[in-house]
């Protein structure tokens, strides 16, 4: 069994991915803290962690014969001092990665991994942003993080071996497996899902089928497990547009400029389950 006492994790951004990581991470017994700017916003993201936790028990997600690790919740940025690995999870904004990055890199201790959950970033152009670019990786986790065991890892020209087994360790701690893939705009998940998403969305404004339908025939013919719109409700479609836009402008792929549809849903602050409607109503936002 891997020694989770030996892991000490730092979460930045309590939105949907953070609370996912952080919940996936207390579950396997590795001790978090989770970092956001606001107590209201850690306060939710407690409940939301709390939540994910009993569910992933009740599907035997998590070990039976394993404590939960320990959450602590901050909104003082230098708490990532202790840390063994700091993952990034705050909004897919290069801005606001980059300030934040920047900012972790001057705190932490040498040698200590800084894993980015970016959509579509590529690891080169934030590893420019630090003065270690050798610490900093991408560990792509999918939303459900309780439930989805895979992760795309990917590796920038510069990350060192020593942040790889740095990383592998601390994803084998959380019961998490890892396919290694090379850096590139949006790597392999997102620049193949966000596009079908966008196309899918697009025959919806068109006014060629509805969500259900698409959902449904995509499910039913083509073997995608919930359908693409369900999969958008589920990312957050304001995500979704972030990480559209980030690729668009570094591909030039038109296919990745973000559909009226999508935007207007984020105009309307219909931004999926989060929110308590997107493509679906799901009756109320979920905290």
């Amino acid at each position: 069994m891997t020694d989770n006492g030996t892991h000490r994790l730092v979460v930045l951004g309590a939105g949907v991915m953070g609370t996912g990581i952080t919940a996936t991470a207390l579950g396997h017994g590795v001790p978090v803290v989770l970092i956001d700017v606001e107590d209201v916003t850690l306060q939710r993201a407690r409940d939301s962690v709390e939540r994910q936790l009993r569910h992933a028990r009740l599907l035997g997600a998590t070990p039976a014969d394993r404590p939960a690790g320990a959450l602590l919740t901050s909104t003082d940025i230098g708490d990532v001092g202790t840390a063994t690995a700091v993952v990034e999870a705050v909004t897919e904004s290069p801005e606001i990665k980059q300030a934040v990055l920047t900012e972790v890199s001057r705190a932490i201790w040498p040698g200590t991994p800084i894993i980015s959950n970016t959509s579509g970033i590529p690891i080169n152009e934030m590893a420019s942003w630090v003065s270690r670019p050798e610490e900093v990786v991408g560990a792509h986790f999918m939303n459900p993080t309780y439930l989805i065991r895979t992760v795309e890892v990917v590796r920038g020209t510069d990350t060192g071996e020593a942040t790889m087994t740095a990383v592998a360790a601390l994803l084998a701690a959380m019961g998490r497996e890892m396919i290694v893939v090379n850096d590139s705009p949006g790597f392999v998940t997102s620049r193949l899902l966000h596009p079908m998403i966008n196309a899918a969305a697009r025959l919806v404004g068109a006014g060629v089928a509805d969500a259900e339908s698409v959902d449904a025939l995509m499910q039913n013919c083509l073997g995608h497990p919930t359908g693409p719109l369900r999969t958008a409700d589920l990312i957050g479609i304001d995500n979704l547009v972030d990480s559209l836009t980030v690729l668009h402008k570094r591909t030039g792929d038109e296919s990745c400029r973000p559909s009226e549809v999508l935007l207007s849903k984020v105009r309307a602050g219909e931004l999926g389950r989060k929110s308590g409607r997107g493509f679906y109503d799901y009756g109320k936002a979920l905290s």
